[in-house]
């Protein structure tokens, strides 16, 4: 399974950006779609996810300004970032775990895309 992320960039504080994940292969079902972050020198922490098309969650560090919605029929996720801080700087990971056509159970990452938040 392929996830290809799009929407990174450079922005102001308080500002807003929207990433995109796709994700495409021979996807029986989807059990997690997620997003995760990683500044430099920092380990990879999770942002926010959605769990069996419904049930979300999310970074306390990001609750009240990020939104994870998903577009199920497509296997499509969002990350849509509100009131942008400059510790929102990161590259940013989509992550997707589910089962192909095959039963195999996949876990796929997203080859990240840059977010850098200006003060």
């Amino acid at each position: 399974v392929q996830l290809v992320e799009s929407g990174g960039g450079l922005v102001q504080a308080g500002g807003s950006l929207r990433l995109s994940c796709a994700a495409s292969g021979s996807i029986l079902s989807m059990t997690t779609m997620g997003w995760y972050r990683q500044a430099p020198g920092k380990q990879r922490e999770l942002v926010a996810a959605i769990i069996s098309g419904s049930v979300t969650r999310y970074a306390d560090s990001v609750k009240g300004r990020f939104t994870i919605p998903r577009d199920n029929a497509r296997n499509t996720v969002h990350l849509q970032m509100e009131s942008l801080k400059p510790e929102d700087t990161a590259a940013y990971y989509c992550n997707a775990v589910g089962f192909e056509a095959t039963l195999a159970r996949f876990d796929s990452w997203g080859q990240g895309t840059q977010v850098t938040v200006s003060s």
